[in-house]
C-alpha cells in the first residue's frame, strides 16, 4: 500500500478537496472520530479551533492510502491504526474519507495533530521514513509484490512527475509521462547547448531564459517548462551543460517570435482541433455525469437499506437477551453472556454481508464506467499524438521562416482524415473487446 503523508493548514481548502466528485467518481465519509460535527467541513474547523489555542500553523496531518488491488473497509482502518501507532497519533481526532477513481478505490486519513490535555502538537519527526516502514509492513503483510522504489529509493521510477507537471502537461492536451521522457531523452542524447537547443527544436520547444534566471523551454502554445524540472537533473549541471541562462532569449521574445511566424491559417488550424476537442469533452463529461448521478443514488438507496435492516435486526438481537428477573437468573448462570456473544458474532456477519454487498454494487458501477472511460481515454490518447505531431510539424513550420505550409496542410487533413475513421470505427469497438475488459 503507497501511503503520502504531509502537515498541512488549510481545513476548509482540504474538505472542498476530500468531498471532490469532480475528480473522483465518488467520494464516501467513512469515519469521524473524536469530532462533535457529524460532517467534514465541521470536523477540520474544530480541529482549527483547537489549533488556535497553540503557535502550530500546521494543524492536521493528511495521508493518502492506495493498495495495488481492492480491499475491504477493515483493511484501510487497519493500516490508519499502523500509522497511528509510527507517528504517535493514537486516539487524536481523525477523519476517514473513500475516493474512487476511474474504478480504482483509495483512502485519505486526516488527524490533528493538536493534543487537546497539553494543547501542543505532536511532533512528527521523520514522518516519511516511518511512512515509509509502515508501507513495506502492509506489503509483506498482505502478499503484494512490492514496487523497486519501496525496496530501493534509488530506483524510484525516473518518468514519475509532480502533480504540477501533470497539471502543466493537461494544459498543454499532453501525457506528461510522455513529455517528461521527451524531455530527457533530448537531455541524455545530447552534450551541449546547441545540440540540446537542436533537439528540442525537432519536437517543437524552443529554449529560453525563465523568470528566475533559469533555463526554460517553450511551445508554440507559450506554455513555459522549467529544463532541470522536466530533465530531472540538478540546476547546477543543467548550467554547467546549458550555460548561464542570461545567454539565451527571453520567454516574451520567444512568444512574439512564435507569434509573428505562425500565420492566421495554421492558429485557425489550431483553434479548429482545440475546438473539436472542447466538444467531444463535453460530450463524454454530460455522459459521464448521468452515469455518476444514477450510481450515486443507487449507492445511496443501498446504504439507506443497510440502516433500516440493520435496525431491525438490532432489534432482534435486543430482543433475544433476558429482561428483569429473568436476566438476573441468566446472569448468574451464563447463559446471558451466551447470547450476548451471538448477538456480537450475528452483529459482525451482518456488517461483513453489508460490506460485500456494497462491494459487489461498487464491482458492477465500475465496469459500466469503464465502458464510457474507455472511450474518454480514446478520445486523449488521440489527441495527445496529435498534438506531439504538431508539435513538430509546427517546429518545423517555424524553423523553415514561416515559409512552407504544405507539409503542415498535409499533417492537418491527415489527422481530420483518421479521426474521422476513428469515430466511425468506436461503436464497432465498444461492441467488442472493449466490453470484455
Amino acid at each position: 500500500m503507497i501511503i503520502k503523508g504531509s502537515q498541512r493548514s488549510g481545513a476548509k481548502q482540504l474538505a472542498n478537496h476530500l468531498t471532490n466528485t469532480r475528480d473522483n467518481e465518488h467520494a464516501e465519509l467513512h469515519e469521524l472520530r473524536g469530532f462533535l460535527a457529524d460532517d467534514l467541513h465541521g470536523a477540520l474547523q474544530e480541529a482549527y479551533a483547537v489549533s488556535r489555542g497553540t503557535r502550530c500553523k500546521q494543524f492536521l496531518f493528511s495521508v493518502s492510502l492506495n493498495p495495488p488491488e481492492d480491499v475491504d473497509n477493515v483493511a484501510y482502518e487497519k493500516a490508519a491504526a499502523q500509522i497511528e501507532d509510527a507517528l504517535g497519533l493514537k486516539d487524536q481526532p481523525r477523519a476517514i474519507v473513500f475516493h474512487e477513481k476511474r474504478g480504482r478505490r483509495h483512502a485519505h486519513v486526516v488527524w490533528s495533530r493538536i493534543d487537546p490535555d497539553k494543547m501542543k502538537a505532536i511532533n512528527l519527526s521523520h514522518f516519511k521514513l516511518k511512512l515509509r516502514e509502515v508501507s513495506r509492513d502492509l506489503y509483506l503483510e498482505h502478499g503484494w509484490k512490492m514496487p523497486n522504489g519501496l525496496v530501493d529509493e534509488h530506483e524510484r521510477q525516473p518518468l514519475n512527475f509532480t502533480r504540477e507537471q501533470w497539471q502543466q502537461a493537461r494544459r498543454a492536451k499532453m501525457d506528461p509521462k510522455q513529455l517528461r521522457a521527451m524531455f530527457r531523452e533530448c537531455w541524455d542524447s545530447t552534450t551541449s547547448m546547441r545540440d540540446f537547443r537542436e533537439k528540442l527544436e525537432e519536437h517543437g520547444f524552443y529554449l529560453a531564459q525563465g523568470d528566475r534566471r533559469g533555463h526554460v523551454a517553450v511551445d508554440f502554445r507559450g506554455e513555459v517548462y522549467p529544463i532541470s524540472r522536466w530533465t530531472g537533473q540538478r540546476v547546477k549541471d543543467v548550467k554547467a551543460k546549458l550555460g548561464e541562462p542570461g545567454k539565451q532569449p527571453t520567454v516574451d521574445t520567444i512568444k512574439r517570435d512564435i507569434g509573428l511566424s505562425m500565420s492566421s491559417k495554421l492558429k485557425t488550424f489550431i483553434k479548429e482541433f482545440d475546438d473539436e476537442l472542447k466538444l467531444k469533452e463535453a460530450r463524454h463529461s454530460l455522459e459521464r455525469e448521468m452515469l455518476l448521478n444514477k450510481q450515486r443514488e443507487d449507492r445511496k438507496k443501498m446504504r439507506e437499506f443497510h440502516k433500516e435492516r440493520w435496525q431491525e435486526e438490532e432489534r432482534e438481537r435486543a430482543a433475544r437477551l433476558p429482561k428483569g428477573l429473568q436476566a438476573v437468573w441468566s446472569y448468574f448462570f451464563g447463559d446471558y453472556k451466551r447470547i450476548r456473544q451471538s448477538n456480537e458474532y450475528d452483529a459482525s456477519l451482518a456488517r461483513r454481508r453489508d460490506e460485500a454487498e456494497m462491494k459487489h454494487l461498487r464491482t458492477l458501477q465500475a465496469a459500466r464506467y469503464s465502458e464510457i472511460n474507455y472511450k474518454r481515454e480514446r478520445m486523449q490518447r488521440d489527441h495527445e499524438v496529435t498534438m506531439k505531431v504538431l508539435h513538430v510539424q509546427i517546429g518545423h513550420y517555424i524553423r523553415m521562416g514561416g515559409h512552407d505550409m504544405s507539409n503542415l496542410s498535409k499533417t492537418f487533413s491527415d489527422l481530420a482524415r483518421g479521426g474521422q475513421d476513428r469515430n466511425r470505427g468506436a461503436g464497432r469497438e465498444l461492441s467488442g473487446p472493449s466490453l470484455e475488459r
